[in-house]
């Protein structure tokens, strides 16, 4: 029985899509991108009162300099909603040359630079939540960050949003109260 020019097309394509899924799979996997940066936040709850510390951490995820490097750190909708939480940030410090919270709902750094191919730059952002600030189920303090770098002699530059973890602003209890 002769086959079909279809046929024989049919069978040459499917041979050739088995081959050619196996290859991807046999490939080994690639280094996932660096990411430019971390962020720890070192409370994952506090009391009203409390003060919070923020660190973000720029590395230099490109093969030369970055000259320029500034992030801003403003709170997210569901924390500027909430009337009741307030907390205002107290200092600023690390590896800038200017750091701002002009609001003290918000702030701003531009890291020191030049910052070298996989050389890191640091700085904490501390906050207080304050004593009459409202507290319990789904009151939270949560920020965002914008990044904004530039390298390669200032010709290219990144940009992006990065989240900031929240912090859960407790009520004090009886328990609590006697520390």
């Amino acid at each position: 029985m002769r086959r079909s020019t279809l046929g024989r097309l049919s069978l040459s394509a499917a041979i050739a899509s088995t081959v050619g899924l196996l290859g991807l799979a046999a490939q080994p996997a690639s280094a996932a991108e660096a990411v430019p940066m971390t962020i720890t936040v070192d409370k994952a709850s506090a009391m009203p009162g409390s003060t919070v510390n923020i660190t973000l951490t720029f590395t230099n995820d490109q093969t030369t300099n970055a000259q320029f490097v500034y992030q801003s750190i403003q709170p997210t909708w569901a924390t500027t909603s909430d009337p009741a939480v307030k907390y205002a940030f107290t200092t600023c410090a690390g590896d800038t040359n200017s750091c701002t919270v002009p609001t003290k709902q918000s702030g701003a750094v531009v890291f020191n630079a030049p910052v070298l191919p996989g050389a890191s730059r640091t700085v904490t952002m501390s906050y207080q939540i304050a004593a009459d600030s409202a507290c319990g189920p789904s009151r939270r303090v949560e920020f965002y960050t914008y990044l904004y770098y530039e390298y390669q002699g200032g010709q290219l530059k990144k940009d992006g949003l990065y989240p900031v973890g929240g912090t859960d602003i407790a009520c004090k209890t009886a328990v609590n109260a006697k520390r």
